[in-house]
């Protein structure tokens, strides 16, 4: 497949919370710096879990909120860097995010985690991957589409780890 190439996507079933936490795992050691990944999918589809999971193989302690209400929340990361965290399911238009100040924050962060992208997407970074997650009898499906060069090597390095 050449460069430019779309790449189809993949999709991985979720069998269980193990497997949330092992494509969160491969997400987040084969990250690039910075990422943004859209996290889709329906309510109670695991799209905060995930974020969750993720985070913590990033390293972060403490509580992790959902930023349901917060719309926003930030985590250190190593360095300099930060993970930021939007929930935008009470958005009704991108015009509403500019008191956010999300602009202040693409400096520093290194990591994108954006629920309900639709809800803001002319004010939020472009995803890099899009995760769709969606229920699949007792467990969860998730749905890896690409943007750009970044994206699709993302998405090669997480078929790989998953793979490896």
């Amino acid at each position: 497949m050449s460069s430019r190439e779309p790449h189809p996507g993949i999709d991985i079933e979720l069998a269980d919370p193990a497997a949330t936490e092992a494509l969160a795992q491969a997400l987040a050691h084969t990250r690039p710096d910075p990422a943004v990944i859209h996290l889709r999918g329906d309510l109670g589809a695991g799209k905060s879990t995930l974020a969750r999971a993720m985070l913590r193989v990033l390293g972060v302690t403490g509580t992790v909120r959902s930023p349901t209400y917060t719309l926003v929340e930030r985590y250190p990361l190593a360095g300099q860097r930060e993970a930021v965290h939007l929930d935008l399911y009470r958005i009704a238009a991108a015009d509403e995010l500019q008191f956010l100040g999300l602009d202040d924050l693409t400096e520093h962060a290194g990591l994108w985690l954006i629920e309900w992208p639709e809800h803001g997407i002319d004010a939020i970074p472009p995803p890099d991957l899009t995760l769709t997650l969606s229920h699949a009898g007792d467990g969860r499906s998730a749905r890896l589409e690409p943007a750009g060069s970044t994206g699709r090597a993302w998405l090669d390095r997480v078929v790989r780890h998953v793979h490896g």
